[in-house]
Parts: structure tokens; C-alpha cells; sequence
């Protein structure tokens, strides 16, 4: 299939139509919150130059040749014509600048993970394979401090400093997830509202939980964290099923 004539003049093609794969099925999912949310990805090496939707457009429309290409370490960023949203920018130039391994970052405020950040503890206990996927993985935020400005994200950003968490319980707020790759993110991302959802669900019951040990939970961990290819096969079918459909995401 020929390129559209947009991606003769841009630069990171492919990676930007995996972003607008990725905000097109957040979409389909309900996991979008109006214009509020916002996706990243790092195009260097030291993860300071990055790809991001622009200012509040919501993410059924954006494509490929939308996204923006921003630097963490551009004072300026603020005062150019098409600067982004300010809180997209406080948060995910924070994380970018002094996070280099985290190469993308999808914020959203999801109806599940966000029940999960508004409990007094957010913390999802190892009940099926979907909640021991994070099991050790994430950290909980006690101190929301009002929208993500600069001062805000980069507190934010400061909690992420190990490679091994992929996700922040952002409380009284949402959910950040970081990863490798789009595929690799949007991943995680689908599957910590789904361990979201059946923890609220179970909680919904009354019952008493039946709760993993915490040798089976973090053998269960890592085994998803070492299987082949599944982010990457994910990303795949949800794109082709949006080919199928003639989206006009990847223009």
C-alpha cells in the first residue's frame, strides 16, 4: 500500500501512525476522557524529542500528520503558535526530560483505573493474570496536587525514576503508563483497566477476594513481561482492522 504524500514530508512515519492507531482504538474503548488526555513517544536517543497530539483534539480525528514534534528542553515550547495543551506539556516534558527510558507515556483518565485512583487504597491486589501482570510494576501517587503544570508533572515524573515501574496510580486523578514502544504501551495500557475493571467488579460482590501469592503473582508478571510478541501482534490486527475500514488515520 503506497504511503499517503504527507509522509514524503515528515519525519518518524511509522511511529506516528502507530500513535494515531493507538488514539483511535482508546477511542473505541472508551478509555479517552473528551480532549483531556494526551499520548507521547520519545524519536531520540537521550528521549528528549517527542511525538504528541496537538491541543485538544479529540481522538477520533487525529492522524498521523497531526501529531506534534516537540523538545523537553525547549523553554520556548509555550509560546509557539501551535504549543500544546500546557498540562500535556508539564507532565509528559517532565517525564521526557529526566525519564530517558521511558520512551512512551499514555495518560488517560479511564473509568476503571480511575475508580482504582479514588480509593483510599489504590493499591490491586493479584487476583487473576490481568491484575498479577503488574504486580511490582506500578507506583501509587498519594499527592495529587492539582492539574499537571509544570511543577506538578515534574513531581509526577520524579515517581518513575525505576525502570521496572510501568505504571503510576495517579490518585484522585487517572493513570500513566509508560513502555518501550506504542504497541508495547497501549498494551499495558488496555490491559491494567481491564485487571482495573475485574478488581471493581470483585470488589462490587461483597465477597471475600481470592488473592495470588506473591511468588505465583510475580511468576505470573514475569512470564507476560517475556512472552513473544503480543504487544506488537496487538498493535498489528488493531491496525488492520483499521485499514479494513478505510480509516483515514494513517494520513
Amino acid at each position: 500500500m503506497l504511503q499517503p504524500l504527507t509522509s514524503q514530508n515528515l519525519t518518524h512515519w511509522a511511529e506516528r501512525v502507530d500513535m494515531a492507531a493507538a488514539f483511535r482504538w482508546t477511542v473505541r474503548l472508551n478509555l479517552h476522557e473528551a480532549v483531556a488526555n494526551h499520548f507521547s513517544l520519545a524519536v531520540n536517543d537521550s528521549g528528549t524529542q517527542f511525538l504528541m497530539n496537538p491541543n485538544q483534539r479529540h481522538f477520533s480525528r487525529i492522524k498521523a500528520s497531526d501529531m506534534l514534534l516537540l523538545d523537553a528542553n525547549d523553554v520556548k515550547t509555550m509560546d509557539h503558535p501551535d504549543a500544546p495543551d500546557p498540562t500535556a506539556w508539564g507532565l509528559h516534558g517532565s517525564v521526557h526530560r529526566t525519564c530517558p527510558h521511558a520512551r512512551c507515556v499514555m495518560h488517560v483518565h479511564s473509568i476503571h483505573a480511575t475508580v482504582l485512583a479514588s480509593l483510599a487504597d489504590s493499591t490491586p491486589p493479584p487476583i487473576d493474570q490481568n491484575t498479577a501482570t503488574f504486580y511490582n510494576r506500578y507506583v501509587i501517587d498519594d499527592h495529587f496536587g492539582g492539574l499537571a503544570f509544570e511543577e506538578e508533572g515534574a513531581r509526577c515524573a520524579s515517581l518513575l525514576s525505576d525502570p521496572k515501574i510501568k505504571v503510576m496510580i495517579m490518585g484522585n486523578h487517572g493513570i500513566l503508563v509508560i513502555g518501550d514502544t506504542v504497541a508495547d504501551t497501549f498494551n499495558r495500557l488496555y490491559y491494567f483497566e481491564r485487571a482495573a475493571e475485574t478488581y471493581i467488579r470483585a470488589l462490587q460482590t461483597g465477597q471475600s477476594l481470592r488473592v495470588l501469592s506473591d511468588e505465583i503473582a510475580e511468576k505470573t508478571a514475569q512470564e507476560l513481561d517475556d512472552y513473544p510478541g503480543q504487544a506488537e501482534r496487538h498493535l498489528t490486527e488493531l491496525k488492520a482492522i483499521l485499514d479494513h475500514e478505510n480509516s483515514d488515520y494513517a494520513s
